[in-house]
This record gives structure tokens, sequence and C-alpha cells, in this order.
């Protein structure tokens, strides 16, 4: 695959631009951006709810969830609305994340990305290395929370799941949870890091020069395809 070639699904239905004055440029739709924060607080109360159990230290966050048994009881039905969230997010966005022979250049470039130095850096469609290892380090991951989180539920399936088999998926959720966590907190550093990224995610739209600068081949999808929609 050529640098110049951008794969199919890079650009989603909603995507347009319209030529302003200013330029915007549509990147997600409100029922994207609601699933994206609907996956978001899932998270954060996974994680809330998950470091109480995990640890004494932390048991008093369950006073946050009305205390220790509504915390445990909580704590896997938030896990379901997080793994169907998600999903949701990754059936739509999956095409849009797949790996590009630019990935790797961008990857090998990194000083230049923590530089601001994105004149160095090849185009980019809709995502860049980065976002995408986000991705699909959350889809794995999720993967593996929501096995491991059924085998260890006990209200539904404490009596069919041996005690050896549980204590494995006890470790390996505790890890997972740990490392989801860390690309959690990647995930929300970048965003405040690429100004004019929580715009997206926010309204919706992106500025032409956004656009431009981090994800100009994605903008020249658009306009190759005549996603216009002209000034009001």
């Amino acid at each position: 695959m050529s640098q110049n070639t951008i794969p199919d699904g890079s650009a989603q239905p909603s995507d347009a631009v319209h030529s302003g004055p200013p330029v915007t440029v549509n990147r997600y739709g409100p029922l994207q951006r609601l699933n994206h924060w609907i996956t978001a607080t899932s998270l954060i109360l996974l994680a809330l709810s998950g470091l109480a159990l995990f640890t004494p230290a932390l048991f008093f966050l369950t006073g946050l969830f009305g205390g220790g048994q509504n915390t445990r009881l909580l704590h896997p039905w938030i896990g379901v609305v997080l793994f169907v969230s998600f999903f949701i997010f990754f059936f739509q966005l999956w095409r849009a994340n797949l790996p590009e022979r630019t990935d790797v250049v961008w990857v090998k470039r990194i000083g230049d990305v923590v530089a601001g130095h994105e004149e160095r850096l090849p185009e980019l469609g809709k995502y860049n290395a980065g976002q995408k290892f986000i991705f699909w380090g959350m889809t794995g991951l999720i993967l593996v929370l929501i096995a491991s989180g059924i085998l260890i539920w006990d209200q539904y399936f404490g009596e069919a799941t041996p005690i050896d088999v549980r204590r494995v998926a006890v470790l390996v959720h505790s890890i997972a949870a740990v490392l989801i966590i860390c690309i959690f907190i990647l995930h929300v550093y970048a965003a405040f890091w690429t100004r004019g990224t929580l715009s997206a995610m926010t309204r919706g739209t992106v500025t032409g020069g956004w656009a431009w600068r981090h994800h100009r081949k994605w903008l020249r999808q658009l306009v190759g395809r005549r996603r216009i929609d002209p000034a009001k």
C-alpha cells in the first residue's frame, strides 16, 4: 500500500467539510459523541469501583456507589455497559483504524511528533498510529476484561467456575484493568496535549486548519469525495 493510499472506511458517512467562514470539518456525529461519553463514563466508574474492590486501602471509594454491597453489584453491570457501548463505537470506526505504512513512519518519527514538527510527518488519515494503538489496545483489553469478569461474576457464574479458573481469571482481570487505566490516562493526556482535539468530542467538529495540520490525508479524502457543504 502506498503512502498516498487512503484505506476504505477512513471517512465515515457523517464526515464532511463546511466551507464556512470559518472552515470546519465534521469529525463525529451526535450519536458517536454520545456513545463515546457513555464509554468514557463507564470506564471511569469501573476504575473507581474496581480499585475499591481491589485493595482495602481504597475501599472508601465504595462510598461513591452506596457501600460495598452496591459496588459489588454495580461493577459487573457497568462492565456490560462499557462492553456494549465500546463495541458500537468499534464497528463504526475499525476500518479507519487499520494499520498503514505511514503509521510505521509516524512511529519512527515520534520525536518530531512530541516536538510538534508535524511538517516532517507523512500525511495522515483520520487517525494516527498513536490513536490506533489506543483503539486496538482498548479493544483487546475490554475483551479480556469482559471474558475474565464473567468467570468471576459470583451472582451468575460463581458455581459454574472452578476455583483454579477463578484465581487465574482474577489475576488476568486485575492486570488488564491496570493496563486499560494506563491507556485511558494516555488517551486523555493526548486529547489535552493536541490543542483542538476535545472539540471533536464536544461539538463534533474541528477547524479546517486543525484537520489540515494533523490529518491532511483524511481532509483530502473528504474534499476528493466532494463532501463539502457550501457556506450558509
